[in-house]
């Protein structure tokens, strides 16, 4: 397969950062018609039908049987309990912070590793973690200060914590099933259990204003699903290492979208501890690098594929060595 030009490179990347830059103003928006769970349902009936149609397509692997109620966690960790977390935090907070808040996605990966794995973690990752919830807490501080700050919004840092947990599991089933096929039962399973809030899901859309339907069609299509795809086309020409920094992008796109979009006032707090918060995340990665560097020393490679799934937004490596 002919490599694609750094053009058309630069043009998919730049609409996967676009997607998931837009998923907390659209959440924003939804929110006027949908309730939090409805609005989480309806998002990922939508994604759900999108990645069938990619399935059909693509053929996707079956399931082992063994494997059901592990996908079934996988969904609930990083489906029903993230996108629900966000959907209620978003009430209380910016889309803005938000987009920042989402983005400590990898601060709390460390910690899950640590608590249930029993991970070695390094003096530099406990110090990236601690600069990172304090550019958390510099967010908050921006947001409406530390005194005033409405605790519902805190939900958003477990929607984080949520997705953490969803990457700790699903790297022990990265060897057992492909990116997109981990994706799209991910997406079916946490479909199926927010299936609770399709009571009254019918007359709610009737209802909502066509603002609020509108970005609810877009949620589903564009950062939860055409979003993964084009991710995981650059992924096959780009090393993650390279492509995972244009995802630093995300908040400050995000950012200047609410304000264009929303017309949210972005203070300077908030933006300092973005910048805190996405240091702390990169120097984590650094880490990584560094100690790869001595394998491909001695001739070994280094394989890794990455996916993410966008609500905040995440990214999970895989890494097969040989």
């Amino acid at each position: 397969m002919n490599a694609p030009s750094p053009v058309k490179l630069t043009l998919v990347t730049a609409s996967v950062i676009l997607c998931w830059a837009y998923s907390p103003i659209g959440i924003h928006v939804a929110l006027h018609g949908y309730s939090p769970g409805q609005l989480a349902l309806a998002r990922f009936l939508i994604a759900s039908l999108f990645m069938a149609g990619v399935a059909l397509v693509v053929r996707i692997e079956r399931p082992r049987l063994r494997d059901l109620p592990w996908l079934l966690v996988l969904g609930f960790f990083g489906i029903f309990l993230h996108h629900l977390c966000l959907n209620q935090g978003q009430q209380w907070v910016t889309a803005a912070a938000s987009s920042v808040l989402a983005q400590s996605v990898p601060l709390f990966s460390v910690l899950v590793a640590f608590v249930c794995l029993k991970e070695r973690v390094s003096g530099w990752r406990w110090g990236c973690v601690l600069l990172g919830l304090t550019g958390v807490l510099v967010v908050i501080w921006g947001e409406r200060g530390l005194g005033e700050i409405d605790p519902r919004g805190l939900l958003i840092l477990l929607a984080a914590i949520s997705w953490s947990v969803y990457f700790v599991i699903q790297k022990h089933y990265s060897r057992r099933y492909s990116p997109l096929t981990t994706v799209c039962y991910t997406v079916w399973s946490g479909t199926l259990l927010l299936g609770v809030y399709l009571p009254g899901l019918p007359a709610v859309v009737v209802q909502a204003p066509l603002s609020a339907n509108l970005a609810v069609l877009v949620l589903g299509v564009f950062p939860s699903a055409l979003a993964y795809l084009a991710w995981a086309y650059v992924l096959r020409h780009v090393e993650v290492s390279r492509a995972s920094v244009a995802l630093y992008l995300v908040p400050p796109v995000a950012m200047v979208m609410a304000a264009t979009m929303l017309g949210e006032q972005v203070s300077m707090r908030v933006v300092m501890g973005g910048l805190i918060v996405l240091t702390s995340v990169g120097a984590i990665s650094l880490e990584g690098r560094w100690r790869r560097q001595p394998l491909l020393a001695h001739g070994e490679h280094t394989q890794a594929v990455a996916i993410g799934i966008q609500g905040g937004k995440g990214v999970a490596k895989i890494h097969l060595d040989g």
